[in-house]
């Protein structure tokens, strides 16, 4: 049991080793560590930040007698033991060793020196309470700030814009700490608008992170080229034997303009929510003055805990992680989402909340849910070809209603109806 928990320990180090910042953003005291190697090399770490020096298995050694951080080998192989995705988790561990080792020192000296009750009890709490500091609970400083609200004009101002006028006056753009999920059966055009709005948040000024389960990076590069510059995605696969002289003297601006939104994509399947938010940490810590908006592509995808054997527990887990992580990082979350093939069999092929696949608790978790329906997919002959409805039917902190946007699929490009 020692054993695993010195290289739960090392799991720490290492992934600090590697991502710096966590050094001192990530929740870790020299005490929690039980080995005292370990705790030389934690404090050995913090002086080297706090001299903004770099931190590495070479610069360790310099800081002290390497014999006391275990020596060279043992330094080095700590970049063995990188685990961002898991780092979270084993600071926990460690933390609530720690936890357990200070009450039983506590309830020793209670015992030698006849502590009061109220004050084990105070004494016992304040260690409990280690990793949760910070909390602000009174409202008293929120309600100060309102006292001139009444008085005061506040301007229509979305949070991320979704570039789409309807769907704006709906949602009030994605708010901070949501999980936002759109849900459709396949070849509603789920990908083209996910794109749509992470484009639309890199313009407007924010940091749109993707992670792409089903797509690759390059076909997803392909498509965001493609709305940028209205290019026709047939002609997109040769654009030296298809494109035109004028989209060819248009491709370096539509790139150059595709490169201002600042987008990130991980690509890799069958990646975990945990993995997910290593990633979007570092990226976020990368550039603190950019605000994040996470998508995903998409929600059934996801790899859950084997613990769970019912997909719609293993999903039901998935979608309660989204909303923590949109949460830890005070940012949107977008999750796209199939839908079961009910829709299919029903006249009416607007989907509802009961369509939503191995639902598990998407709707208790998600602040917005909206599906999309194109009438044009199921009736070619319909008047109102191009037109993509996006029907908000959960919107926790506002009213749901339906959104008509035109759509053009060879190019993936949404525009506002009007």
């Amino acid at each position: 049991m020692m054993e695993k928990h010195l290289q739960i320990e090392k799991t720490v180090l290492g992934t600090m080793l590697a991502e710096n910042y966590l050094i001192a953003d990530g929740g870790v005291r020299k005490d929690y560590f039980t080995s005292h190697i370990h705790q030389n090399i934690f404090s050995s770490m913090q002086a080297l930040m706090v001299k903004n020096d770099p931190v590495d298995d070479v610069t360790l050694l310099t800081t002290m007698n390497p014999a006391s951080l275990g020596g060279a080998n043992y330094v080095m192989e700590l970049k063995n033991f990188i685990r961002p995705a898991r780092f979270n988790q084993h600071v926990e561990v460690i933390r609530e060793g720690w936890k357990a080792r200070e009450k039983t020192k506590i309830l020793v000296q209670a015992q030698e020196q006849d502590w009061a009750i109220e004050h084990i009890q105070q004494t016992l709490d304040a260690v409990e309470n280690e990793g949760n500091l910070g909390s602000e609970t009174s409202i008293q400083s929120d309600l100060v700030s309102m006292g001139e609200r009444p008085y005061e004009d506040v301007a229509y101002e979305p949070s991320v814009p979704t570039g789409l006028a309807a769907l704006d006056k709906l949602l009030n753009g994605f708010q901070p700490a949501e999980l936002i999920i759109i849900a459709a059966r396949p070849s509603m055009g789920k990908t083209d608008i996910l794109n749509h709005f992470a484009l639309q948040a890199g313009i407007a000024g924010y940091q749109p992170i993707i992670f792409s389960l089903e797509m690759s990076r390059e076909s997803m590069v392909d498509r965001l080229v493609a709305a940028t510059g209205g290019y026709s995605r047939l002609r997109m696969r040769n654009p030296y034997k298809y494109f035109t002289d004028k989209q060819k003297e248009r491709w370096l601006t539509v790139i150059g303009n595709l490169d201002r939104a600042n987008i990130h994509i991980d690509d890799r399947a069958g990646i975990t929510v945990a993995e997910m938010r290593a990633v979007a940490r570092r990226i976020i810590h990368d550039d603190t003055e950019v605000k994040p908006i996470i998508f995903v592509d998409y929600l059934q995808i996801i790899r859950g805990d084997t613990q769970y054997r019912n997909r719609t527990e293993v999903v039901g887990e998935i979608s309660n992680m989204l909303k923590q992580m949109a949460k830890e990082f005070n940012c949107p979350v977008v999750c796209l989402s199939q839908l079961n093939r009910g829709v299919e069999i029903r006249d009416n092929k607007r989907p509802v909340m009961s369509d939503l696949r191995d639902s598990g608790n998407i709707e208790q978790d998600a602040d917005v849910i909206g599906f999309l329906y194109r009438d044009d997919y199921y009736y070619p002959e319909t008047d109102q070809p191009n037109l993509l409805e996006i029907h908000i039917a959960k919107n926790r902190n506002g009213p749901t209603g339906t959104a008509v946007v035109h759509y053009v699929k060879e190019t993936g490009i949404l525009y506002n109806k009007d």
